[in-house]
């Protein structure tokens, strides 16, 4: 007999089934006992009879967690969670938990929640709990919808090395790492390699993969290490063209969660609001904020922003444009009219930072002239300044942080809920 997930009992109702999940609570009421078992799907009452007196005495030596297999009747039960039941006819121990839990799985109503660092030293446990059960098939939703978009606009998918001969922004944190007898870097984007995919004549790429920041920080929103949404694009007229594009992925990522998951969620339209650095500054002074950052946003001014724009135009995304340069890497196109900024912009949502993008430069003297600037070593960026030295077109792109949408989407406390297994300054397990 084939395993019947427990979300499609219902339609199975006097029929017998097997299933198999972890014991989620035990009831023992003498003449008759209650298991709930759980999968992947959702959780199902299970009924244990005395005229069953095998099932029924090896109950006594169940524990919370342990794997069961279950061969049972699907019955109409009006008072059972669901209307429904499985009266349990054999029952096989596929996997014995230990008696004791390391941290709860079954939270009790009114209880505080196990600390966290406790609870990421037994991830595996603290995603069993069905209130954790939607991140990730929530991520991979979104992850389809973006998909879905990058397949009609013609995307091609690269995948791109962690390992770079050079630091892949300014120099600063990054993990360096020996390399036979050198070193080398772990990469804090793909950016160098999706510029290249534009001076091969790709035009249009995206890819997912690991991203390395070694920042000593501390805060709810940020990773050592991160999975990252990158794209980039030929043949633009400008940053607002990456914009633009971004916006159609986000609706499309936003659409399939609300579909596939049934997630209560608003799906965003087009366009976002944008509104430049200076003018954002401007109107965080208006509301008393003071400007910690003079050429980029604090986290407060980001909240305080975001709540701004609700209010004003009801979104809970807003672009944010024209960085100066002391807050923008060297490869970052400049206004023409203006070479103290650049053609470069963050997405805001939900007060999060959650993308940062930009029209690249691509003619190779001003590149290197903006590098030289910038104090970069031009020697070690030979192989990157070659990408231009015959021919590229005009591109721009943009790097996102999924897991920052995904724990502002679910309203989760930390970046790291929405990770399976977070990286961060202090952890490198499980």
């Amino acid at each position: 007999m084939d395993r019947t997930l427990i979300k499609d009992l219902k339609g199975t109702i006097g029929s017998q089934v097997k299933i198999s999940g972890f014991i989620h609570a035990i009831r023992d009421q003498g003449g008759i006992k209650f298991l709930q078992l759980r999968d992947v799907s959702g959780t199902v009452q299970i009924v244990i009879l005395k005229s069953e007196k095998e099932v029924f005495d090896a109950v006594k030596d169940l524990s919370l967690e342990s794997v069961l297999e279950i061969h049972g009747l699907v019955k109409e039960e009006k008072q059972a969670p669901g209307g429904f039941e499985v009266q349990a006819l054999e029952m096989k121990v596929l996997s014995a938990a230990e008696p004791e839990l390391p941290i709860p799985v079954v939270e009790e109503k009114g209880g505080e929640e196990t600390e966290m660092t406790k609870r990421l030293d037994w991830r595996w446990l603290d995603l069993r709990k069905p209130s954790k059960s939607n991140i990730f098939p929530v991520w991979t939703a979104l992850e389809e919808g973006f998909r879905e978009y990058f397949s009609k606009a013609g995307f091609i998918q690269i995948y791109t090395p962690s390992l770079m001969n050079t630091a892949s922004e300014t120099g600063s944190d990054v993990f360096e790492v020996k390399y036979f007898e050198r070193k080398a870097y772990l990469a804090q984007s793909p950016q160098f390699y999706k510029q290249m995919a534009m001076s091969a004549g790709m035009e249009r790429v995206f890819m997912v993969g690991p991203v390395f920041r070694a920042e000593p920080s501390f805060t709810t929103r940020h990773l050592t290490e991160f999975t990252g949404w990158d794209f980039e694009v030929s043949y633009i007229g400008g940053h607002f063209d990456i914009m633009s594009m971004e916006e159609d992925m986000l609706i499309s990522g936003f659409k399939n969660v609300k579909e596939k998951i049934g997630l209560d969620i608003e799906v965003p339209s087009k366009p976002f609001p944008k509104i430049t650095l200076k003018e954002a500054k401007k109107l965080l002074a208006e509301k008393g904020v003071k400007s910690e950052k003079v050429h980029d946003l604090s986290p407060e001014e980001e909240r305080t922003l975001c709540e701004i724009i609700k209010e004003k135009d009801n979104s809970d995304f807003v672009f944010v444009t024209d960085y100066p340069i002391e807050a923008r890497p060297f490869y970052h196109m400049r206004h023409e009219d203006d070479r103290t900024l650049t053609k470069s912009f963050d997405l805001l949502y939900k007060g999060v930072e959650v993308t940062t993008g930009a029209q690249r430069e691509h003619r190779f003297e001003v590149l290197k002239e903006q590098a030289v600037e910038k104090g970069m070593d031009i020697a070690t960026l030979e192989d990157y300044m070659n990408f231009f030295r015959y021919g590229c077109p005009p591109h721009g792109g943009a790097g996102i942080g999924p897991a920052r949408i995904i724990m502002r989407l679910l309203e989760l406390p930390t970046v790291k809920e929405a990770t399976f297994l977070p990286r961060d300054v202090k952890r490198l397990t499980p």
